[in-house]
């Protein structure tokens, strides 16, 4: 492991346009819980599976029931970036990291302080009446009672991605473009088996792809490095 971590090291060394593209395994060392791990969301017990509740249909025909979950599973405003969102905003400050590709929707990159951070997913920090488009933040709607409404009467959805949702066009262009110019890329977090968002590490034309997750993924024969620990344990040696 150690000799992995070295030839990490000197791989971010010999970069200068460096691409991560993240998936949940970056932020459940916050504490934040994934969804597919034995633990994760979608392995617990509610009146509705996950997938549906957090569908667009669904939102529009049990929203109360939407945010009864929601406001229970989905908060991430107590959390704080762990050792990988701190390290990678300090690579970024470098010069080193160019982009950051998550498909989280906790904002816990930028608030280590990342720039550049292209959120295929959406973010819970972004709200918008579905009637007058105004924005609310993430603390006008989880502090709210029931389903937090607009001043002019709407109702207020999170600006994330839903099951039945197609992603931000403008934000696949850019995580495409990053990709497609980066010479390492380094994939970490994910199970790589959400897809279209997966799909775009298919765009790296550059030299190097790290890849770094606990458990196998479809990806690791096509990586040059694959490091199969914890994040925290990797990111702590750069």
């Amino acid at each position: 492991m150690e000799e992995k971590i070295e030839k990490f090291k000197t791989l971010i060394e010999e970069s200068n346009n460096i691409v991560f593209f993240g998936g949940a395994g970056v932020s459940t060392e916050s504490g934040i819980p994934d969804f597919r791990s034995k633990d994760g969301l979608y392995n617990q017990n509610y009146d509705y599976p996950p997938e549906e509740i957090l569908s667009h249909r669904f939102f529009m025909k049990n929203t109360e029931e939407f945010y009864r979950f929601y406001k229970d599973k989905m908060n991430s405003l107590k959390y704080e970036p762990n050792i990988t969102h701190i390290k990678l905003a300090e690579l970024e400050q470098k010069g080193k990291i160019k982009a950051v590709v998550t498909q989280n929707i906790d904002g816990l990159h930028q608030k280590a302080g990342s720039k550049n951070v292209y959120e295929l997913h959406g973010s819970v920090l972004r709200n918008y009446c579905t009637k007058c488009n105004k924005f609310y933040d993430a603390n006008y709607v989880f502090n709210s009672e029931g389903v937090p409404k607009c001043e002019c009467g709407g109702i207020i959805k999170p600006d994330v991605v839903l099951y039945e949702e197609g992603l931000d066009d403008i934000i696949v262009a850019k995580s495409i473009d990053a990709i497609a110019n980066a010479d390492l890329l380094i994939v970490a977090g994910t199970s790589l088996r959400v897809h279209p968002a997966a799909g775009l590490i298919n765009y790296f034309q550059g030299k190097n792809m790290v890849l770094i997750n606990k458990d196998a993924t479809p990806y690791d024969n096509v990586a040059n490095l694959v490091i199969n620990d914890s994040l925290g344990k990797v990111f702590k040696e750069i």
